[in-house]
């Protein structure tokens, strides 16, 4: 019986391996006897069950839209697909409560190679870290989908992106973060979704609604929209070719009309399947028996911090934390059964009440500026003589160091194979780089490579300049920044400083960019939800990024408008707040367009002498073996000695960039030296020449026409009319002159076709004497010579 006992649980473990054995929990009582198995939560979403799809049309193409036959196992999964693009999404989140105090939630993007029809180039051929591309997305995937969770929701989610096929016609970021939200919405995940995305782009003044990427390639804009129900916006990501304020505002309407369409499909799907929405443990709120005793224990004291405009960033902050300890402990000896959470949450939510009510009702900021106005801004330029450009921006206490560096072309960033096949860019040739160290905000801490907000706080203030750099710029631009203090809006302080860098560097830049970021406080009705009152603020604070409900930057020139970025905490606010943010970010901008251009107006005029050189040199094709050497040993002798690069342009011609002026007379010598004893003269096609002999081979003779010139071989074949196997068989010697004739030069190899053997027939022939010579030529035309006749 014990052997049957056995066998039978072997054959039940046996059937569960194959299948859902992975979503069953084992349960061993405790007499050791008996094993049972429990299925655990979402073992339903194994069974076989129907395909749902549903197709939306977008900007007069079919989205589809699908659920229920991949990763059945995840909380929610969907997949998208527009043309041959489809990429699948799936949602998990965990039923215990996190430890963070926060929302933890992530979100993976993640390009596979196979979806582009192509294997990674690394080592191991395999996918391994996250690309710029990938987190970038996952940044905005991320944004999208964070204001709708509910508040107090610490239960950790993973949000996972995987492209099933690209077809490099259309983009799988917009994709993707409508799978998120059919994945979320699908799933029985707490979430006050769906959203749907768009990309709207400006092709001859025409909105076009998710473009292919040949249309994105001669678009003005590329916006990235994320709508809500009732047209609302959740978020934004944009650069433009510098378009006008009203066009931009045009595109956002179109785009969020467009994401209702997508958000009625998702809807439909979400009815179809029934979801029912789990029920948490917990959410993670204050008491309001705790938050009302905080607020009498606290609520003068705050009330003075904040109403202190004297205060500057790290006394306000000092002040402010020396009240928490205080109230925190009178608390915790008042409710001394309160979870640790519950007393720093109450006290939070005290201070976030008086900050946002001292704007909502007295329009009061706590440094003591009015809602529009800026704050104190200071520039400088050509801090350091050695950098190629460079520039310090202060606004308040934000204080970011720019500076500009000049490279050859060769120093562009290229992209992976799979990036291009995605996006279409192979290489571009400028960067901006942001750096945020520890020290800025009076901390201590790793500093490692670049995290997820530096390259994204990087990537817009580099959306934000790249449409004034002039596309036939001969160099490789790197501009770096480095934010020494920070207190709100280092990105759109990159900008400015970034666009003054570029022009001490003597960039031809058309116009000069200034960003701005704009904040929002809101008072919703406790009923609806709905948004009651509000006010805009203009070069918003830290603390007014942290107790506010939106962080809204715009860049762009006197004109108009080259990057945009918007991030909520509420779940969508009305397209009007919108359209009034834009107005009053763009008067900041040309105010601070102002101040910047009382520092440095327009580019200087040129380039620092300490900046970098580019010359092209002019080689015939019968001289490349000479001045490449062979194995390429001359070009690589000649930038390990002078530090110069060399490219090649097209058959004849090289560009050389060196980093200083004095590289640059180095590398002339270096060329001059290694061709000085190679030079030719004109020669005439059927010309007859005196050749001396120099060497003989098996093969045939070495000869020079001229003195200086690099000796070539005379074929056994064109020696003469008789077929010979060595020049000794016709007492051929060195030192010997012969004639020959001249027949051009290989158009493969560039090498002098001459014969002998042509000169025993009857024919008349002319004989030449050289005189006149050249040489190759740096930075110029080549100089024409003659060949005089004897």
């Amino acid at each position: 019986m014990a052997a049957a006992t056995t066998s039978c649980h072997r054959v039940a473990l046996g059937g569960l391996a194959v299948g859902a054995a992975a979503r069953w929990r084992r349960l061993l009582l405790p007499d050791g006897c008996v094993l049972r198995l429990a299925p655990a939560r979402g073992a339903a979403a194994a069974e076989p069950g129907p395909c749902r799809t549903v197709t939306v049309e977008v900007g007069g193409r079919k989205m589809e839209l699908s659920s229920g036959k991949l990763a059945r196992f995840a909380d929610g999964s969907a997949v998208v697909q527009l043309g041959d693009t489809a990429v699948m999404v799936t949602a998990v989140s965990k039923t215990k409560p996190s430890a963070s105090q926060f929302m933890p939630l992530v979100v993976d993007y993640r390009q596979k190679a196979a979806a582009a029809g192509r294997i990674p180039t690394n080592y191991l051929r395999r996918e391994l870290g996250s690309t710029d591309k990938e987190i970038l997305t996952s940044r905005v995937i991320d944004r999208s989908i964070r204001p709708l969770f509910p508040v107090g929701y610490f239960y950790d989610t993973q949000i996972l992106c995987n492209l099933l096929a690209v077809d490099g016609i259309n983009d799988p970021d917009v994709l993707a973060i409508n799978g998120a939200s059919a994945a979320l919405a699908l799933s029985d995940i707490p979430w006050n979704g769906p959203i749907g995305a768009v990309r709207v782009g400006l092709v001859d003044g025409e909105t076009i609604i998710n473009p292919t990427r040949k249309q994105m390639s001669s678009s003005a804009l590329n916006l990235v929209i994320a709508g809500a129900p009732q047209n609302q916006v959740v978020m934004l990501e944009a650069s433009a070719e510098n378009i006008l304020q009203q066009d931009f505002c045009h595109a956002i309407k179109v785009g969020v009309k467009h994401t209702q369409q997508i958000i009625q499909g998702i809807q439909q799907l979400v009815k179809e399947q029934g979801v029912i929405k789990r029920t948490v443990q917990k959410l993670f709120v204050a008491p309001e028996e705790i938050v009302e005793c905080a607020k009498k224990l606290a609520f003068n004291k705050i009330y003075a911090v904040f109403t202190d405009s004297s205060h500057d960033k790290i006394s306000r902050d000092e002040a402010i934390n020396k009240i928490r300890l205080e109230t925190e402990e009178q608390l915790k000896e008042k409710f001394p059964e309160a979870e640790p959470y519950e007393i720093i949450e109450s006290f939070n939510m005290v201070s976030k009440d008086i900050f946002r009510n001292l704007v909502l009702n007295e329009y009061r900021r706590c440094d003591g500026r009015d809602l529009t106005s800026l704050r104190d801004i200071k520039c400088e330029v050509n801090m350091f003589k050695m950098l190629h450009g460079s520039a310090l921006f202060q606004r308040g206490q934000t204080q970011v160091l720019c500076t500009v560096t000049f490279d050859s072309l060769e120093s562009s960033v290229k992209s992976d194979l799979i990036s291009t096949a995605v996006s279409g860019i192979k290489d571009k040739n400028f960067m901006l780089h942001y750096e945020f160290p520890p020290y800025a905000t009076n901390e201590i801490g790793k500093v490692t490579g670049m995290n997820r907000r530096e390259l994204g706080h990087g990537a817009l203030a580099e959306r934000a300049l790249k449409p004034i750099i002039p596309q036939d710029f001969p160099f490789t631009i790197r501009v770096t920044s480095e934010v020494l203090e920070s207190n709100g809006s280092s990105s759109m302080a990159s900008a400015c400083g970034g666009s003054l860098a570029l022009m001490d560097a003597g960039v031809p830049v058309s116009s000069a960019v200034a960003g701005v970021a704009i904040g929002l406080i809101t008072k919703c009705s406790l009923e609806k939800g709905d948004i009651e009152d509000y006010r805009l603020l203009t070069d918003i604070l830290g603390i007014e990024d942290y107790y506010g409900d939106m962080d809204f930057k715009l860049a762009g020139t006197n004109k108009g408008i080259t990057a945009l970025q918007a991030d909520l905490k509420l779940p969508g606010i009305p397209v009007k707040i919108v359209m009034e943010a834009i107005q009053q970010a763009t008067a900041a901008k040309r105010e601070i367009l102002q101040i910047m251009n009382q520092t440095l107006a327009k580019p200087r005029p040129n380039r620092k002498e300490s900046g970098p050189v580019v010359e092209t040199i002019h080689v015939p094709l019968s001289k490349r073996l000479r001045f490449v050497g062979p194995g390429a040993y001359n070009l690589k002798k000649l930038q390990a000695q002078t530090g110069v690069t060399v490219s090649q342009l097209d058959e004849e011609t090289y560009s050389v960039f060196a980093p200083t002026p004095s590289a640059m007379h180095e590398a002339r010598e270096f060329i001059r030296e290694i061709c000085k004893d190679d030079q030719e003269v004109n020669l005439e096609f059927g010309a007859v020449y005196t050749a001396t002999i120099t060497e003989i081979r098996d093969s045939g003779v070495m000869v020079k026409l001229y003195p200086n010139m690099t000796p070539v071989l005379l074929h056994n074949s064109q020696l003469d009319q008789r077929k010979i196997k060595h020049p000794s068989a016709l007492g051929l010697e060195v030192g010997q002159e012969i004639q020959v004739k001249y027949f051009g030069r290989d158009p493969t190899d560039g090498r002098m076709r001459l014969s002998r053997k042509i000169l025993q027939s009857p024919a008349t022939t002319v004989l030449k004497t050289l005189t006149d010579k050249n040489s190759i030529v740096l930075g110029g035309t080549v100089p024409q010579s003659s060949a005089s006749s004897q």
